[in-house]
């Protein structure tokens, strides 16, 4: 009555496969092989030029910032609104 689906037969068809070919498993694996190192490769380099980036940009804000001339009669500083506290009710 019921017709239950057989997963085994689509399991060969995700599995990857292997070159039977000693030579080609070879080149496959040396392919796979460049193509990680190639990815790290770029990856360590991007990175880096990335923090170099970051580094240069907060060196020439900080010089920015130095090359303003401060008026020494304003004070400059945060503040922050606080609230008037509630009294309890009394009983």
């Amino acid at each position: 009555m019921y017709n239950r689906f057989q997963f085994n037969q689509f399991r060969s068809l995700f599995a990857p496969r292997k070159p039977r070919h000693p030579l080609v498993r070879v080149a496959v694996g040396l392919l796979g092989l460049a193509i990680l190192a190639a990815l790290v490769f770029v990856g360590v380099f991007v990175g880096a030029a990335m923090i170099i980036a970051g580094v240069a940009w907060k060196l020439l804000a900080s010089r920015r910032q130095a090359a303003r001339a401060a008026d020494p009669q304003v004070v400059e500083g945060e503040y922050r609104v606080v609230r008037k506290q509630a009294l309890p009710l009394s009983r």
